[in-house]
């Protein structure tokens, strides 16, 4: 589904990755994990569109990403959840749901509010009087909206409780298997690698490992070294 080989990018002339290689197929999660300044975030910036690609290529069922607006590869069916969420704060959490589906012209959030149930009794809060679980469940769900072939989401456990954690990161593999793959930042290694079908280690803008998630997740010395667990 999403190819990428040989990806350099960075800001102007300051260069942030080097020749990544990456790849997520159909119906999976694959995770994206790493120390902080890795890299990781502008990946998911230069797959989005938001800064350019300088070298190498990346293609999204068969159509380059490289040269499109951020517009465009939204139409190509990628969507990204930003670190941070990004709502805007003063809509109700349906206002910001239904601003997610604008472009499919979809405006059913049924199928988002049984993926995170507690959203059903929130649809008229204001997003920004929301906890931080609860404005980053939003965040997911707003990209969902949009029916993505691949969701993008960035350090989804920032600053969040690991009870949040764990109830938000959990419902990934259902995204996954209902036609929505997952490519996942997240600080929580454990967490990330425990759902994932494959990761990829990021350091200095350089992929230094990759594999089965399970398989990276039990080798001690891959835990001791590399993701400082």
């Amino acid at each position: 589904m999403l190819e990428v080989a040989g990806l350099s990018a960075g800001y102007g002339r300051v260069q942030v990755l080097w020749e990544v290689d990456l790849s997520v197929g159909q119906h999976q999660v694959v995770a994206l994990v790493g120390p902080n300044g890795a890299g990781k975030s502008t990946l998911l910036r230069a797959l989005s569109g938001m800064i350019p690609i300088s070298a190498g290529h990346a293609a999204f069922r068969g159509q380059e990403l490289g040269g499109r607006s951020i517009e465009q590869i939204v139409d190509l069916g990628i969507a990204h959840v930003p670190e941070g969420r990004r709502l805007f704060p003063g809509l109700s959490v349906r206002d910001n749901l239904r601003l997610g589906g604008w472009r499919v012209n979809n405006r059913d959030i049924s199928r988002v509010v049984e993926l995170f149930p507690v959203l059903g009794d929130r649809l008229d809060q204001i997003a920004g009087s929301m906890s931080g679980g609860e404005q980053q469940m939003v965040a997911i769900a707003r990209g969902l909206m949009g029916r993505p072939d691949l969701i993008m989401i960035d350090e989804l456990s920032l600053g969040l409780a690991p009870m949040i954690v764990d109830e938000i990161i959990e419902r990934l593999p259902e995204i996954a298997a209902s036609g929505t793959s997952v490519l996942l930042v997240d600080q929580d290694v454990d967490a990330a690698l425990s759902i994932a079908e494959r990761a990829y280690v990021l350091e200095t803008g350089h992929v230094a490992l990759s594999g089965k998630a399970s398989e990276l997740l039990a080798d001690q010395r891959v835990r001791e070294s590399y993701l400082g667990i």
